[in-house]
């Protein structure tokens, strides 16, 4: 019988960990920090969390009739959903205003699902998840990228402080199609200079016009940054 609970354990690991693997190739291939063998491995110990959850509960349970059972199969595997959080964090970075990684982060929370599954002897679900999340990542992406977004700008200008400059700034915006969504303004009397920050929004994929250029050649206009 040991033997045979032992291939069975042995069947989980292994599925556990070809499963997340095929989905940390994809990443890998993409060059993502979180790759090939970072979801193998999260896969893997969940399945393993899984595994030592269920035999906890057959070891130490109170299955005599009398009183409750004393242990709960589910309290080591619920932690890896919350410890991989924290791992799926770690993967998120932020760009200037831009935000990557969530793609990777949602990843290893699939991998840990599907490790956990595969510990409790769900191959099916766990097999069609594994299925579903590599088909999206490689076709959903191309659907993205034909998509119509929205793109959000940061603007920032350094200008002398002259008169009419906030206006022929947004004049240059209404022409290059993008929408002011908000905006802030610092003075320096001292130094007699002026510091604009747009937040814009742009519907196309990309601007209409060269912004930088067209605010750059404002008389007084000293530096322009778009993030």
């Amino acid at each position: 019988m040991g033997s045979v609970v032992d291939l069975e354990m042995v069947t989980k690991l292994l599925l556990a960990s070809v499963l997340g693997a095929l989905i940390g190739l994809e990443r890998e291939v993409h060059g993502r920090p979180a790759g090939f063998r970072t979801h193998l491995l999260v896969s893997l110990g969940s399945c393993l969390f899984t595994i030592i959850s269920i035999d906890v509960y057959r070891i130490y349970g109170n299955f005599s009739g009398v009183g409750p059972v004393g242990v709960d199969p589910g309290r080591i595997a619920a932690q890896v959903v919350t410890g991989i959080g924290f791992l799926g964090a770690g993967a998120i970075i932020r760009e200037k205003a831009s935000i990557r990684g969530l793609t990777t982060a949602a990843c290893l929370w699939v991998a840990a699902a599907i490790g956990l599954s595969c510990g409790v002897g769900k191959y099916a679900p766990a097999i069609v998840v594994t299925l579903l999340a590599f088909v999206s990542l490689l076709l959903l992406k191309k659907v993205e990228i034909r998509l119509r977004r929205d793109t959000y700008i940061a603007v920032m200008v350094w200008s002398a402080d002259l008169g009419g400059q906030l206006e022929k700034i947004e004049q240059i915006m209404e022409a290059c199609q993008v929408e002011l969504l908000n905006s802030a303004i610092e003075r320096d009397l001292e130094e007699r200079s002026v510091y604009f920050e747009f937040q814009v929004m742009s519907r196309a994929r990309k601007l209409a016009c060269d912004l930088v250029d067209r605010v750059a050649a404002i008389e007084g206009v000293r530096k322009v940054r778009i993030e």
